[in-house]
């Protein structure tokens, strides 16, 4: 057995990704090592278009001297189309020692090159409702397969969402593709291995379409065809057979359509479907399509074509109802026992001609009845026809529900144990690898993490939403880059961050203004609020920090300094952002009346943000050599704050704006001559302290609260706001039944009346930011900025006294990290950490006297693979190589 070796290989970020057209992929590893302190010396990577890695490789990097074990660019000849490229890696300790070679893993490269499309758009026009509804096509292709095949690909796309068959089967399990981008500027097509689903002989390819995010509503406005009036399809099939021949079938004007039995279906509103207009068999060989009509073709660009760059949409867990309620109201209602995204999928026996009806709902009144005056003017609603003639199964194809609750009507005389087991939740968001846990003493705590959790799955469902359940939907940018730094804690995110970034970039204004939202849908002066537009420059650079990434800052770098040269030029004074539109400190408690935008002034918020922006900037810069930019933007940034000080800050170093949010940013952002930043932290904590540990934040203010408080000495007051339960607090939600993060602090009163119907989701993830401190300060673990992306690993656990314990790990591209930290009988302290091999770690054990503290029973100089131990005021630092640790220690005083 091994006892040093390689293991889960990545090709940028994905395990065997199938239909990529990056020319220059990146490749990652991870090793796996017995004992402490073990590094990479050297390592070799062989690409070989045969599995077995025989003559001839296509790339041999040969023994290669360093520690780098991520983003390795693929450095070999030009890669071809339609090919699979099978990778395999090998290592070498720091003394040496020489691993196996790993497991292979591959790549498969999509169409590189636009000449290869020889599909046309497809579209076939259906009659609509009295509504505007237009029932959902079905198209469908006969060929035939002349002889056995090695392989066949489908590459696909639509105008609109659709579904693919093949013979009666889905080419896969993924839903919602080709997902949401700027469609005209940027389409993504899928890639579907279907070799195992052809035949010999007669084959059936079916499409399905419906109108997502391209022709259906969108925003509150009653948007509709915001991209385009038809939906339509464009496929190519490629048939390589045994003996060498290859064949295309491709969408052109053979393809014949029809009606089928989805009579509407939209994203907000739910889906109409009426099982007795069912076509049996439709997509497969064998079907009498006589009475289907030819296609129409479209004139659609296919320039802006482009292989799917995050990861698919699927249906990743599956919940059951966990009780029936009756209401007050005589209503029937399902308590799925958790607010999800996804829909309802269900069995039932009745008569041709019954309706069943779902309506979902996030939470009900205050006297037990099922509400939805807060999901607007989303009806939520699921409509289906029995055919009847024994058991019928349904589940939506084009539209999701945000719920925790739904009403069930139609079904009469079932008694609650057959309703339980009619029906089953299944939970839909972009199908990202789960990387991060948090977990502590206090069981509130966990339930407010796994509200975080359930937000971000909820919300991440193509492109970062607000919200998943009214009619909104959207990809705000203020609420993406608040919680960016969380959502990288929890999983991998950076497939779905680079696409959605990509976008930004796409309908980023000429003059580098950035939109409110991402797919852009709103009108054109809906853009470049501060801390929302802010998103251009603050979400790469989070990126960048959390996996060590440049080619994300490459990719975006001239998109983030246009932003900065949007704000620069926009005003009389290019140092104070002054001017425009912005959401203030969106939905803080201390907003004068009925406002939304807190009482923060927005030029502060703004001028604040300006710098901060101009700071990362520079630091982007400076991490790609592009050392004039960074020191023209370290410079900008620096002026900027000069600026603030003059016009937000008294001589005696008060900020002139007394509230809470004023503080955090002036002390987050570095914005205060340093003589004035303890006084200004006191002055921040007595604000808290005075409102009886209560925040009045919003949406800007709240995630960097508890990090300043950290920074200047009041972590005590950080975990009593953390920890608090009475409104307004994170746990207040929680007490009241949260399973989700709320948009409001208040969002369910305490005598149980609601904010309002307006703008009240109960599933709105801007607040969970919070989940970002519980793991890089309770926990503490965080990156090195000197070495991204976990190369080097700070670990500095901030201890709560109202806690026992608390453990964290992540899942890093290097391996696991691991903390946990608890209290021991006598008053005694135990912190237990796991560095993966290939990297090391500076490590504070708080509150550790050098000389009593030991590692698993030994003095600290004496323990393997601690390099360095110090006393550093009231903590103990460390330089770790990479194992498994244990310290305990009696607390200093």
């Amino acid at each position: 057995m091994q006892t040093f070796g390689v293991y889960d290989l990545r090709c940028d970020y994905k395990k065997n990704p199938l239909g990529t057209d990056e020319l220059r992929p990146r490749l990652s590893w991870k090793l796996f090592a017995e004992g402490r302190g073990m590094m990479q010396s050297a390592y070799r990577i062989q690409v070989s278009e045969d599995a077995g890695f025989h003559e001839p490789v296509v790339w041999d990097t040969g023994r290669k001297a360093g520690d780098s074990s991520v983003h390795v660019v693929y450095d070999g000849p030009a890669l071809k189309s339609r090919t699979r490229y099978f990778y395999r890696i090998k290592a070498w300790d720091q003394a040496g020692g020489e691993s196996g070679w790993s497991e292979p893993a591959y790549w498969e490269t999509a169409l590189l090159s636009p000449d290869e499309w020889k599909a046309e758009w497809i579209t076939f026009k259906l009659p609509e409702d009295g509504e505007g509804n237009e029932p959902s096509q079905f198209l469908r292709k006969s060929f035939t397969a002349k002889g056995p095949v090695k392989s066949a690909r489908v590459y696909a796309t639509s105008l609109g969402i659709y579904r693919l068959f093949l013979n009666g089967k889905p080419a896969d399990d993924t839903l919602f593709a080709p997902g949401w981008t700027s469609y005209g500027k940027r389409l993504q097509y899928q890639t579907y291995d279907v070799t195992e689903l052809l035949r010999l002989g007669d084959n059936v390819l079916g499409v399905m379409l419906g109108n997502g995010w391209f022709k259906g509503n969108l925003a509150w406005q009653n948007q509709r065809n915001i991209y385009g009036s038809e939906r339509a399809a464009l496929l190519q099939l490629h048939l390589t057979y045994e003996d060498g021949g290859e064949e295309i079938v491709a969408t052109d004007g053979s393809w014949r359509a029809n009606g089928g039995p989805v009579l509407m279906s939209e994203l907000y509103h739910g889906e109409t479907y009426d099982a007795r207009k069912e076509r049996n068999g439709w997509n497969e060989a064998g079907f009498d399509d006589g009475d289907w009509k030819p296609v129409a073709q479209l004139e659609w660009s296919k320039n802006t074509l482009l292989a799917q760059e995050n990861d698919p949409c699927r249906i990743v867990q599956e919940l059951r109802p966990v009780a029936v309620i009756r209401t007050p109201n005589g209503e029937t209602v399902l308590d799925m026992g958790q607010n999800m995204v996804g829909w309802i999928r269900f069995t039932v026996e009745c008569e041709a001609g019954t309706v069943i009806t779902l309506k979902h709902a996030e939470v009900l009144d205050k006297e037990g009845n099922f509400y939805v005056g807060n999901l607007r003017s989303a009806k939520q609603t699921i409509s289906y026809t029995c055919k009847g003639g024994g058991a019928e199964t349904y589940e939506p194809f084009f539209s999701f529900q945000g719920f925790r609750y739904v009403k069930v009507e139609g079904l009469h005389n079932e008694d609650d144990a057959g309703l339980l087991n009619r029906f089953v939740g299944c939970v839909i968001h972009t199908d990202m690898e789960q990387t991060g846990s948090f977990r502590c003493s206090d069981e509130l705590v966990n339930q407010l993490q796994s509200n975080i959790l359930w937000g971000q799955k909820g919300n991440f469902l193509d492109v970062p939403t607000d919200c998943p359940q009214r009619d909104e939907r959207l990809g705000w940018t203020g609420d993406a880059q608040v919680f960016i730094r969380t959502a990288a804690y929890n999983m991998n995110v950076v497939p779905f961050f680079e696409k959605w970034l990509k976008d930004l970039m796409a309908d980023q204004l000429p003059n580098g203004g950035v939109p409110h939202v991402i797919p852009h849908v709103l009108r054109p002066g809906d853009h470049s609020s501060a801390a929302w537009a802010d998103a251009a420059v603050i979400c790469p650079w989070t990126l960048y920090e959390c996996y060590g990434d440049t080619r994300v800052l490459e990719v975006q770098y001239e998109s983030m300094k246009a932003w900065v040269e949007h704000v620069r030029v926009q005003g009389d004074n290019e140092f104070l952002w002054n001017t425009g539109f912005h959401f203030g400190d969106w939905l803080a408690l201390d907003a004068p009346g009925d406002s939304c935008l807190g009482a923060t002034p927005s030029d502060l918020i703004a001028t604040a943000f300006y710098a901060y922006s101009s700071k990362l900037l520079a630091k982007a810069a400076d991490a790609l050599g592009k050392k004039d930019d960074a020191q023209r933007y370290a410079a900008l940034s620096e002026k900027v704050a000069e600026q603030f000080r003059c016009e937000f800050v008294t001589p005696s170093g008060r900020v002139a704006a007394p509230t809470q949010t004023a503080y955090v940013l002036a002390l987050m952002f570095d914005l205060l001559e340093e003589k004035d930043r303890e006084p200004a932290a006191a002055k921040l904590a007595k604000y808290i302290e005075d409102n009886k540990d209560h925040l009045t934040t919003g949406f800007v203010g709240t995630p960097y609260l508890c990090f300043v408080l950290t920074r200047y000495g009041y972590t005590d007051l950080a975990y009593r706001l953390v920890l608090q339960k009475e409104y307004p607090s994170w746990l207040y939600s929680v007490t009241k039944g949260a399973t989700t993060i709320w948009e409001h602090w208040d969002g369910i009163k305490p005598d149980g009346t609601f904010w309002s119907d307006s703008m009240n989701s109960y599933n709105h993830y801007a607040y969970g930011a919070v989940g970002d401190w519980l793991y890089r300060v309770a926990c503490g673990i965080d990156t090195d900025e000197r070495k991204p992306g976990y190369k080097r690993i700070r670990i500095a656990p901030q201890l709560g006294v109202q806690l026992s314990f608390a453990e964290a790990s992540f899942e890093s591209m290097y391996g696991t990290v691991k903390v946990r930290w608890e209290k021991l009988p006598a008053g005694r302290f135990a912190v237990d950490v796991v560095i993966p091999p290939n990297t090391d770690a500076d490590v504070a054990l708080p509150g550790a006297d050098l000389a009593a503290a030991t590692e698993s029973g030994s003095k600290l100089e004496a323990a393997e693979g601690v390099r360095s131990a110090v006393q550093e005021g009231g903590d103990v630092r460390l330089e770790l190589g990479s194992g498994s640790y244990r310290f305990e220690y009696a607390l200093l005083g």
